[in-house]
């Protein structure tokens, strides 16, 4: 399996969102990105993708992906514009199982109910305590969602 960008991964779940008619902001999908990595390294111990989750204020954030959607600001992600005309269902068939289950488990809340619920998890927990745009290490998601 290839390690893919943030970018790539995040495409997959505005995708996902808009053939199910379910708007994905800025925020919520930095949530998603922070569990698929943390679930897929607890299942693989192996990277998802191959960005860094820093821990910002409001949680686990990749600057890449950040910056390509903070000006849609707390609105919804346009897929027409973010998702690449390259895209293809098909490039994803490796992680496609574990990217739905992921969007079962987290994405039902809500952005800033993913907000929350980050914040009371050890993985940004510690890094935030160290400072901000301080790396969420990957063993740290490892330790966090092997019990989670």
């Amino acid at each position: 399996m290839k390690i893919r960008s943030a970018r790539e991964i995040a495409e997959w779940f505005v995708a996902w969102g808009d053939e199910l008619d379910a708007e994905v902001s800025p925020l919520k999908l930095q949530k998603l990105l922070y569990y698929s990595q943390g679930e897929h390294i607890a299942a693989t111990g192996r990277k998802l993708f191959s960005d860094k989750i820093l821990a910002w204020q409001h949680g686990p954030v990749t600057p890449g992906v950040y910056s390509d959607t903070k000006s849609y600001g707390r609105n919804p992600i346009d897929p027409d514009e973010f998702v690449s005309d390259e895209f293809n269902w098909d490039d994803y068939s490796d992680v496609s199982d574990e990217l739905v289950t992921v969007w079962r488990k987290y994405g039902i809340y809500s952005a800033w109910a993913l907000r929350e619920k980050t914040h009371s998890e050890s993985p940004w927990l510690d890094a935030w305590a160290q400072g901000q745009n301080i790396e969420i290490t990957d063993a740290a998601l490892k330790d966090f969602f092997l019990v989670h």
